[in-house]
Parts: structure tokens; C-alpha cells; sequence
């Protein structure tokens, strides 16, 4: 049947219908009443909360940001990023981009300790800014110090001084080489912003030829670490491609492995159970076993006393009947709470089956962890810069330091004089001491702004810790709404929303930001933190404790869209009143992700050695173990990424078995099977708890 009437009622008509479905969309994203997805028994009308924290919160972020605006306008990085020569001028910018050490032996050796750590633990000789770093040894001749000598036909005038002319100078060789002008010795470097050595025992060798007196032992622990930074660089580009395969495998295998959790979880978590129980009965027998072989013997633990020696309580009978005794009594502890507990734990292995199921529905959930880790790493960044920016927003403070105080008058210079880099080298104020340099001690601190950089040190870092913890907490606050959704859903899958997370983050920014504010704050105030590290194991529970009520507060939180005080009440009596239960799914879910994550982790870490230490070779591919130089170093990055992604993918796992917990819980305690309050837990954990829903049939329960 077509539509009949005017052009203009036909453009009316689809306009009218266009907007209407149009206003259900942003309806159904952003406007409080039911969840979409709950049927009217269950509609929780959200609306904002915690008012005062949150525009406290968002006062701290503007305040934040002016701070790093102030910090920006009056810092400058330079000072930390690259390094200054002699003059104060910054080196690694231009065409000159390489810092050159005169005397490299002073970077080693401790007679100028003072004015090393003065100079900001820098080498204590003169620096020059260098276009290319010399790449061959060179000592300066010693027909150099004959009087008719002339400087330029020994020295660099690359190497020395900008200031000074080797062309138009009178000082002889000596004068110069005492002044630090030019350098009288240079090694082979490489360039990294500085000339660092290279080919050390080489080096060395050469230079123990010309300067006996030198220890190389220092030099080589010296220039070791710079080495072996290089060659880990070197390993990281040779093996990055490689690096990238075998995270991506894990993030494979973690996927599949919460997918099948769905089918395997029930076989996996017995085999574990029993598995346990197997290693105490070999443990028991193994302690009655070496308990009879020392039972006729005379020697008692009497006998022997306290000794160091551990061993020597092994081969005693004492010894191995405590240990019987204990595995015993463990042992039994365990086939009881098996036997007592056994539905509580197949509703432990209902409710990750379930959750499992949850997952699958929503394949966005395991990537949200990216989205976080973003927004961390955006936090640390902003950190880290308004940090290094503040650290360096005064004025460079210089002053006259000796090197050397006891060469010549040296001693009469206190280090409180003021000076300028860029003209102290042509002034003649400080000729009659040799060593006097002009170097940086600290920053202006004159200014308001820089009178009062520590306390903007401390509102940064303080500020930082809250936006840390507000977006962990927003991210655990966002799954628990998605996982929700799909448990509260009356027909599975057909009622779980269309895009569960999206809906659920956008309830979670518009309606509870000063819950998240709140709870994130109070996790991470400066004092309580205080107190937890100076009282830290008194504390630890209760630090695990605030920290597992403010994580079941927040899925209260995106369930009812009460505050965040109310929703912690509410979410500890309900565990309390269920205690026995949190703990067996507490600990066979622990079992269970702790031995997914050893799975991904072990698997990915033996595949690495294989290939890295060359006893697998790919078919077709160029790379080699030879052209590592040290190839545990890209297997130790991959086990450590490996963890990092099994750690992602398995937290919005277990966040989701905790939603669908709480949940469980909620639904027994509130409904009661009929058809006003019907229960919405999948037939799995009806029948294991031996309940039904009454009355028509209406898809409740359904896998």
C-alpha cells in the first residue's frame, strides 16, 4: 500500500519519523529512567550525584591546568634536555648538536667530588658544543711544548674554546693546555646528545699507554653502562618486529582463553581443585614415608638444638611428624570445605560461565582497558611535562667555583660570587686561578611563582593521583553498567542494549563524575597514603579492604545511581550478609585467572626464548640470534608485555564476575520467582539453588 497525499506531506512524514527515531537513540544514551534493557519491576531512575565533589573535581582540573599553563610560560626544558657547554649555551641544538669533554679522565676520577656535584654531577673540565665527535684516539705531541712551537699546528680548532683563535693567539702550547682552551687528549666517541666512548678496552689500552697512573678499572665502570644502553638500543631495533608478534600472539591467546571459559571453566576449575588435593596427599605420604625411615633412629631434635644449618632438622623424625601432622590437618580442612562448600562452588563456576557468556555478548568490553591505559599515559604525560616545566622556571643561577682549590690562589675563591658564561671566559677578573669556572648552581628562586614552586610541585603530583585513580574508577564504573545491562536483560540476548559500554560510559560522565570523584579521592588522599607507608603492615588490609569496597561500590553505583557513600553501605552489607559465598568466587576465580594469566604468560615466554635464543628458526626469515647482543633482553620486554595484556584482558574479566555477583545477589534477595518479581539468573544457577520462576512462560532465565 503507498502513501497518498501532497509532496509536502510525504517531506513531512519522513522528517517527523526521522527525528523521532533520531530523539529514542540520544533518548536511550542519555536520558535518566529505566535501563534499557530492565523491564519496569526494575527501572532505577539515575541522576547526578555528588554534586559538591564533583565540582570540587572539576575546580582541581581547572586549577590544574593553570597550573601547567604557568608552568609552560615560565619554564623552560632546555635546562633538563639538553646539555650546556662551558659558556652556558645549549649543545644538541643547531648544527652543533654534540657536547665534547676536554679532560674525559675527570669524569672518573674523585679529586673534584665537589665541584662535579656543584656542576649537576657533570664532568668537571671544560665543554664545547661540536658539530661531529672525534672517531679516532689522539694525544698531543710532546715537541708541542717547545718554545717555538705554534699552537694551530697541533690543535683542532673545532675542539676548542669558540672564543679562542688558535690563528691570532700568543699563549704557548702550555698556557693553553692549563687554561683548558683546547683539549690535549681526545678518545673515539659516539654521538647521544653528548660524546660518549666507545670500543672501551681498546681505549683503555691506548690510554694506559700515555697515562700510566690512570686506573682503567674506574673508567671501564665508568663507560660500561653507556655501552651497554647502546647495544640494548641496538637489540630493541634489530627485534621490534618480533617484540610486536609475540604480544600480539598473547593478546590472542587471552582472548580465546576467556571465550572458552565458557565450555572448559567447570573441567579447569575441578582439575585445580583436585590438583591441589593431590599434591597434599603425595605431600603426606612423602612426610610418613621419610617419618619411617628416621623412626628408629637414636638422634632427636633434642639432640641436635638450634643450628643454622637447616639440613641437619631434615633427618631427624621430629621434623617430618610436624610436617605430617600439619599437611594432615590441611588437608582435612580442605576435603571438608570441599565437601560443605560444593554448591557454593558450582555457583562460583555458574557465575563465570555466565560471565564468560556476558563477554562474548559484548566484545568491545576487552578493549576498553585501552582506552584507559590512553588516558593514563595522557595523565602521566601531562605529569611528567608541567613537572619538568616547573623544575625549570626560574632564572639559571651561575657562580665562580674553583675545581682545583689548591692550585695556585684558588683557595681565596668562596663560591658565592655571581657570574655571567657567556663573558666570564674573555674576562681577565679570575686569571690568576687557573681552575675557576663559571657554573650553574640552581634556579632563581626570587619570583612568587618560584617561592612557591614546591607547593605546586605537590598540588601536581596530588592532582595527578586523583585523575589517575578517577579514570580507573570510571573505567571499573563503565563495565559494571555494561555487565549489568546484559544480566538484567529479561531476554537474553534480544533485550541487551545495542551498544551496552557506550550507553554505560555516558551514564557514568553525565550522572555520577563526583561519586567517581569522591571515591577516587578518598583512595588516594595524600595523608592516609602517608600513613599507609609508614604504617604499612598494620594497614595492608585495610588498604585491600578500601580498595575492594570502593570497587563494589562503584558497580553499586552504575546498577542504582545512588552517591557513592550510600552505594558503598549498601554493596559491604551485601557482601557481609553473603559472606561464605564471596569468599569461595573470591578464591576459584583467583585460581582461575591466575592460572590463565601463568598460561599466557609461560606460553608466550617459552615461544620467546626459542626464537630469540636461536633453537627455533622461521622458515624464510632473516632474522638471527647473532645479531643480538644480549637476546634475554627482548625476551624479558615480551614476558612483561605479555603479563601486561593478560593482566588487561583478565581485569575486565573479573570485573565482570564481580557485576554479575553483586547482581545475583540483588536478584535473590529482591525477587522471589513469581510473576511480579521474577528472577532474572539463568536457568544454570536457578537449578542449582533449586528455583524456578512461576507463571507463564516469559524467557526468563534463558542461556
Amino acid at each position: 500500500m503507498f502513501f497518498q497525499g501532497s509532496r509536502e506531506e510525504i517531506t513531512t512524514c519522513v522528517l517527523g519519523k526521522v527525528e523521532e527515531a533520531f530523539s529514542t537513540l540520544i533518548c536511550s544514551l542519555t536520558a535518566p529512567g529505566q535501563l534499557q534493557g530492565m523491564p519496569s519491576v526494575w527501572a532505577p531512575e539515575f541522576s547526578c550525584t555528588d554534586i559538591i565533589c564533583c565540582v570540587l573535581f572539576i575546580v582541581v582540573i581547572l586549577g590544574y591546568m593553570a597550573v601547567g599553563i604557568l608552568a609552560w610560560l615560565y619554564g623552560d626544558p632546555r635546562h633538563v634536555l639538553y646539555p650546556r657547554n662551558s659558556t652556558g649555551m645549549f649543545c644538541g641544538i643547531g648544527a652543533q648538536p654534540s657536547v665534547f669533554y676536554f679532560d674525559i679522565l675527570k669524569c672518573v676520577t674523585s679529586i673534584n667530588i665537589m665541584a662535579a656535584t656543584l656542576n649537576g654531577l657533570q664532568c668537571p673540565t671544560t665543554q664545547v658544543c661540536v658539530e661531529k665527535c672525534p672517531d679516532v684516539f689522539w694525544a698531543l705531541n710532546p715537541i708541542a711544548y717547545l718554545p717555538n712551537a705554534k699552537p694551530q699546528d697541533y690543535f683542532n680548532q673545532s675542539l676548542c674554546v669558540p672564543s679562542f683563535d688558535l690563528a691570532g693567539t700568543t699563549l704557548k702550547v702550555k698556557e693553553i693546555v692549563d687554561q683548558e682552551l683546547c683539549p690535549f687528549f681526545y678518545t673515539p666517541t659516539i654521538s647521544v646528545l653528548c660524546c660518549f666512548v666507545s670500543k672501551t678496552l681498546s681505549v683503555i689500552t691506548s690510554i694506559n699507554m700515555y697515562f700510566p697512573c690512570v686506573s682503567c678499572s674506574d673508567i671501564v665502570n665508568s663507560f660500561n653502562a653507556k655501552e651497554i644502553g647502546v647495544r640494548i638500543f641496538e637489540d630493541f631495533a634489530s627485534s621490534w618486529q618480533w617484540i610486536i608478534a609475540a604480544l600480539v600472539i598473547a593478546m590472542v591467546v587471552s582472548f580465546l582463553f576467556l571465550l572458552l571459559l565458557r565450555f572448559i571453566a567447570p573441567v579447569m576449575v575441578w582439575v585445580l581443585i583436585f590438583g591441589v588435593l593431590a599434591v597434599g596427599a603425595y605431600g603426606i605420604y612423602h612426610c610418613w614415608w621419610e617419618y619411617d625411615n628416621y623412626k628408629k633412629s637414636a638422634v632427636s631434635i633434642t639432640d641436635i638444638g638450634f643450628t643454622t644449618d637447616f639440613k641437619v632438622y631434615l633427618q631427624v623424625k621430629e621434623t617430618w611428624l610436624a610436617f605430617l601432622i600439619i599437611l594432615s590437618v590441611v588437608e582435612c580442612i580442605l576435603l571438608l570445605t570441599l565437601i560443605f562448600l560444593r554448591t557454593r562452588i558450582l555457583i562460583a563456576i555458574a557465575l563465570i560461565q555466565e560471565s564468560s557468556k556476558a563477554v562474548s555478548h559484548m566484545m568491545s568490553t576487552l578493549f576498553y582497558p585501552l582506552i584507559t591505559f590512553v588516558l593514563l599515559v595522557v595523565c602521566v604525560a601531562y605529569w611528567g611535562i608541567t613537572a619538568l616545566y616547573l623544575a625549570t622556571s626560574g632564572i639559571p643561577v651561575y657562580k665562580v667555583v674553583a675545581l682545583n682549590s689548591t692550585q695556585d690562589n684558588c683557595g681565596q675563591i668562596s663560591g658565592n660570587e655571581t657570574c655571567d658564561p657567556q663573558t666570564f671566559y674573555n674576562s681577565t677578573d679570575y686569571s690568576w686561578c687557573r681552575s675557576a669556572r663559571c657554573i650553574f648552581i640552581k634556579y632563581n628562586n626570587e619570583g612568587l611563582l618560584q617561592r612557591n614552586l614546591f607547593n605546586l610541585q605537590i598540588y601536581n603530583v596530588v592532582a595527578f593521583l586523583w585523575c589517575v585513580n578517577f579514570v580507573i574508577a570510571m573505567g571499573q564504573c563503565s563495565l559494571a553498567g555494561a555487565f549489568a545491562s546484559y544480566y538484567w536483560a529479561l531476554n537474553k540476548p534480544s533485550d541487551i542494549p545495542t551498544f551496552p559500554l557506550s550507553q554505560a560510559f555516558i551514564r557514568t560522565i553525565r550522572y555520577h563524575v563526583g561519586s567517581l570523584a569522591f571515591g577516587a579521592g578518598a583512595a588516594q588522599n595524600p595523608c592516609s597514603r602517608f600513613l599507609m607507608c609508614c604504617l604499612k603492615c598494620c594497614f595492608w588490609c585495610l588498604e585491600k579492604f578500601i580498595k575492594f569496597l570502593n570497587r563494589n561500590a562503584y558497580i553499586m553505583i552504575a546498577i542504582y545511581g545512588k552517591n557513592f557513600c550510600v552505594s558503598a553501605k549498601n554493596a559491604f552489607m551485601l557482601l557481609m550478609r553473603n559472606i561464605v559465598r564471596v569468599v569461595v568466587l573470591d578464591k576459584v576465580t583467583d585460581l582461575l585467572l591466575f592460572f590463565g594469566k601463568m598460561l599466557v604468560v609461560g606460553g608466550v615466554g617459552v615461544l620467546a626464548f626459542f626464537f630469540f635464543s636461536g633453537r627455533i628458526r622461521l622458515p624464510g626469515s632473516n632474522f638471527r640470534t647473532e645479531m643480538l647482543n644480549y637476546y634475554w633482553m627482548p625476551i624479558i620486554v615480551v614476558v612483561v608485555g605479555a603479563y601486561l595484556i593478560a593482566y588487561g584482558f583478565f581485569s575486565v574479566y573479573s570485573m565482570c564476575v564481580d557485576t554479575l555477583f553483586l547482581c545475583f545477589l540483588e536478584d535473590l534477595e529482591r525477587h522471589d520467582g513469581t510473576m511480579q518479581k521474577p528472577y532474572y539468573m539463568s536457568k544454570k544457577l536457578m537449578k542449582i539453588l533449586n528455583k524456578k520462576n512461576r507463571g507463564p512462560k516469559n524467557g526468563k532465565g534463558k542461556d
